[in-house]
């Protein structure tokens, strides 16, 4: 049996990990006829199927699944002992990639990234814009980004950050309809603008006031996934949306939209950068964590 190369197993486990060829073709920056070739040529080396394929799905087999928990540790110990090449470096290199919610990505990243790319040319820098509480272990992520509330409790987190604290916001039109809400119970009887997260669950909303935490259930007539969608929905009268404060400030200022129960707003929790105790730490998110904690100063 020919033995199969360090590439050929890792094009397997992109594939196995994505469930699909054509997210891991995107990752790995190949086509995905051109992977679906290695990985042809790949059962042939070990003579068994590694993966079921049909038009709609691709999922490792009984055999493949085994390859896959064998080959994760390795790869791992093959990218740190790669990694650990770069303190013989003059400047970090190599690729970073990290998970970020969209507030996170306009409020943490935007800010930073022209002068983190400048300072580090050496460096490439992936981020992938998802609010889906990503396995960043699973899916080969070197760190990720997320209110402090969400990283999980076996995960080293550094403060970037404030988080994009919510701001309830309703158009002229629609508080020329519903009288405002002077107190968050207040929002049962009005049309809400709910957000459905990646989970599945559409949340209650929270609000804090001189100690006192409450949460309340609202309904409204749209829900959506999207935070742009609400906020034109708010304009458009629709109804109350609850979305980051960066992303409605312009309107309110132009009187387009209408801040309510400010004084209810919840505490920020922070945005945190987040990445695995056991991963030895490369020098490029060594470098990227120096550049924000700097910026947040």
């Amino acid at each position: 049996m020919r033995k199969p190369g360090i590439a050929e197993m890792s094009a397997f486990v992109a594939v196995a990990e994505r469930a699909s060829f054509a997210k891991a073709a995107r990752h790995l920056g190949v086509s995905r006829s051109t992977l679906s070739e290695t990985i042809r040529a790949l059962e042939e080396k070990l003579g068994v199927r590694l993966l079921n394929r049909t038009t709609r799905s691709v999922a490792p087999t009984e055999i493949g699944e085994r390859l896959l928990t064998e080959l994760r540790p390795a790869l791992e110990s093959i990218e740190q002992a790669v990694e650990s090449i770069n303190v013989f470096r003059d400047k970090p290199a190599g690729h970073l990639r990290l998970t970020v919610p969209r507030p996170a990505a306009k409020m943490v990243i935007e800010p930073i990234v022209a002068k983190f790319l400048a300072a580090h040319p050496a460096i490439t820098l992936e981020i992938v814009t998802d609010s889906a509480l990503t396995d960043i272990v699973r899916d080969r992520f070197d760190a990720g980004i997320r209110p402090g509330h969400r990283v999980e409790q076996d995960m080293i987190a550094v403060r970037i950050g404030e988080d994009a604290r919510p701001k309830l916001v309703a158009s002229p039109a629609y508080l020329a309809r519903h009288p405002a809400p002077k107190e968050p119970a207040d929002l049962r009887s009005h049309n809400c603008i709910r957000q459905r997260f990646a989970s599945g669950v559409v949340h209650r909303w929270p609000f804090e006031k001189r100690g006192k935490a409450i949460e309340v259930t609202v309904t409204g007539s749209l829900i959506s996934s999207d935070g742009d969608l609400a906020i034109r929905a708010a304009l458009d009268g629709v109804g109350i949306a609850r979305v980051p404060a960066t992303y409605v400030e312009t309107h309110i200022a132009g009187k387009r939209l209408v801040a309510l129960l400010d004084d209810w707003a919840p505490p920020s929790v922070g945005f945190f950068l987040y990445y695995p105790s056991r991963r030895h730490m490369p020098a490029a998110l060594q470098a990227l964590i120096d550049v924000l904690k700097a910026h947040a100063r």
